[in-house]
């Protein structure tokens, strides 16, 4: 089992891959090895995913996503061609796929039933705002309901008080020894994610640069540990 699963994960950080070319994401995950706990490789940035070749001599987990548009991603094509990839992540023995959860579910069992040794990303988006905490709390049940191994859910915070709402979810899957990431994303999010992992969340996920950002609100790696020593 992966070392990310085992235990109450703390203060972890993911950081996205967002290239558009091969060499370029390449150029991006030796830059952001020595900073991140894990990667995601957002296959839907790039043209031309070359999986094999992203992940050769990989040092640290891989996230593989291919977000589609209506959950905040760039691709546009067929689902059955948009998952084909989570199948090749599959066969390569990558550490997680993160799949939608809105996927079409005939799909998304396939994923589920052949995944190996992989690990299941279920994930749930809201770019308009923050449902209230059972309606949060419902979605995190069927995404264990339907067979994810971690449940992931990112909102929009349009007050400071959202990031309570979402952060009730952390002792919510606590005590039912689930494994879940989850932070609200925009300026007034971004205490939620500094203080997800520390309250039990699996990780939580930063930028390279601001510039680099996958979602806003993204904090640096630096900007994290800094807020991370002060509150320490």
């Amino acid at each position: 089992m992966s070392p990310l699963l085992r235990g109450r994960a703390r203060r972890r950080i993911c950081l996205p891959i967002v290239e558009t070319t091969t060499e370029r994401a390449i150029q991006a995950i030796h830059e952001a090895h020595p900073l991140a706990d894990l990667l995601e490789l957002r296959l839907d940035y790039l043209r031309n995913p070359a999986l094999e070749r992203l992940s050769s001599g990989r040092k640290k987990p891989f996230i593989i996503t291919n977000r589609r548009k209506e959950e905040g991603g760039r691709y546009r094509g067929s689902e059955s061609r948009r998952l084909e990839v989570f199948e090749e992540a599959i066969d390569l023995g990558m550490d997680f796929i993160d799949v939608e959860l809105e996927t079409q579910r005939s799909l998304l069992y396939r994923l589920i039933n052949n995944k190996g040794e992989t690990k299941v990303i279920l994930s749930f988006h809201d770019f308009t705002g923050t449902p209230s905490q059972q309606e949060l709390k419902t979605i995190c049940d069927r995404m264990f309901e339907r067979g994810g191994d971690i449940a992931k859910i990112v909102t929009f915070a349009k007050s400071y008080e959202d990031n309570l709402n979402i952060l009730s979810l952390l002792p919510y899957a606590r005590r039912r020894n689930l494994k879940i990431v989850t932070f609200c994303m925009g300026e007034k999010g971004r205490m939620s994610r500094i203080f997800a992992p520390m309250m039990g969340a699996a990780w939580t996920y930063g930028c390279l640069s601001r510039t680099r950002a996958s979602a806003p609100g993204q904090l640096t790696p630096a900007e994290m540990k800094e807020f991370w020593r002060r509150l320490r």
